[in-house]
């Protein structure tokens, strides 16, 4: 009854589907903000999840003994009262007779009542809640922690807003036929055939709620799933280090990219090297030819095998040579392959 009433609340508020009603009056003050509770999916065939209390509070699960700071906003929300009628071949009909045991003979239908009053939400400060949280880790030897941790279903979850009852509530129900006057009585001696009943809780009952999801990293530290799209959990070993195999592969794919753009870039150098090289006429390109320049030689003779160009061999394609310059030397090396042309008197007259 008390369920039912709850989700026909959460039903006619709305809140985009973040509100959760409060499944048992016995339960209502563990849902609470800063309260945790532990969401799971029913089955593949049930969409929804079930939300299950807990005894504890995000600081219990935290280390140190440091309070949390964020603070607690309150409102009045709106002024609820509702009636409406259920049908008994539903299944919240169902489920209203057998939580509350009602005689249901010759009638079709239930009258709900919901009285509610003036209720209030109360909710956490949240940008306050996310910068505290920077500097706090997780105890993982928390037994709420090390049961949630084992279990792939079960998400934690933080209470971030309440909604509570200010004053004394009711809720009655009342079997009948459709479309017959609806009629309340508060104790079940007035109706001796049991066809009403009636229960009354205290103010401050909460009725609904709203969480948000904790994702919990090896290290400890978590973050507040603030979206629907980011989800809660517990980082698995097998998925921190496929996080780590594709930060790896991230950064030897931008190493390559990196390595490429310079052999491109030298590939261009040399082709504007060799294209002002034909560009020009032949008395100012070929310095071999000049009085006192270094001379090219066949490096076979002198059985040096034939190697790449130290300027064009370097590139994307391999040109070797067996022509050189024994006057020239590079890395420690008494001699320099160069192609006869034009890459002999190209070098030189860099090196001038």
């Amino acid at each position: 009854m008390f369920a039912a009433a709850t989700k026909s609340f959460v039903k006619q508020v709305g809140d985009g589907g973040r509100l959760v009603p409060v499944p048992s009056l016995s339960e209502a003050d563990k849902y609470q903000p800063l309260s945790l509770v532990v969401k799971k999916k029913r089955c593949f065939l049930f969409p929804r999840y079930k939300f299950t209390s807990t005894p504890f509070t995000l600081k219990d699960i935290l280390l140190g003994d440091r309070e949390i700071s964020a603070g607690i906003s309150s409102y009045q929300l709106l002024n609820y009262e509702d009636e409406s009628d259920v049908s008994l071949y539903g299944r919240r009909g169902n489920h209203i007779v057998n939580d509350v045991g009602i005689n249901v003979a010759g009638s079709d239908s239930i009258a709900v009542k919901a009285s509610f009053g003036i209720v209030t939400k109360h909710e956490v400060e949240v940008s306050t809640l996310l910068k505290e949280i920077t500097t706090r880790k997780i105890n993982f030897d928390h037994s709420l922690i090390r049961q949630s941790r084992s279990s792939r279903k079960a998400v934690l979850c933080v209470v971030m807003e309440s909604i509570r009852t200010t004053r004394q509530c009711s809720l009655s129900v009342h079997a009948g036929i459709r479309g017959e006057a609806m009629r309340f009585h508060f104790m079940d001696e007035q109706n001796p055939k049991g066809r009403d009943k009636a229960i009354v809780f205290p103010a401050h009952t909460t009725i609904a709620f709203s969480v948000f999801e904790l994702f919990i990293y090896l290290d400890g530290a978590f973050d507040l799933c603030v979206t629907s799209v980011s989800k809660g959990g517990f980082e698995r070993e097998e998925t921190a280090t496929f996080a780590l195999l594709y930060r790896l592969r991230n950064i030897l794919f931008e190493r390559n990219r990196r390595v490429m753009d310079v052999i491109s870039h030298s590939q261009l150098y040399l082709d504007d090297l060799f294209s002002d090289y034909y560009d020009k006429p032949l008395s100012m390109t070929d310095i071999s030819l000049k009085e006192g320049t270094h001379i090219r030689v066949n490096l076979l003779n002198h059985n040096i095998p034939k190697g790449p160009c130290i300027l064009c061999g370097m590139g994307n394609f391999k040109r070797e040579t067996v022509y050189g310059c024994f006057q020239c030397s590079v890395d420690g090396q008494k001699y320099v392959r160069l192609h006869a042309v034009p890459c002999f008197d190209i070098w030189h007259k860099r090196m001038k």
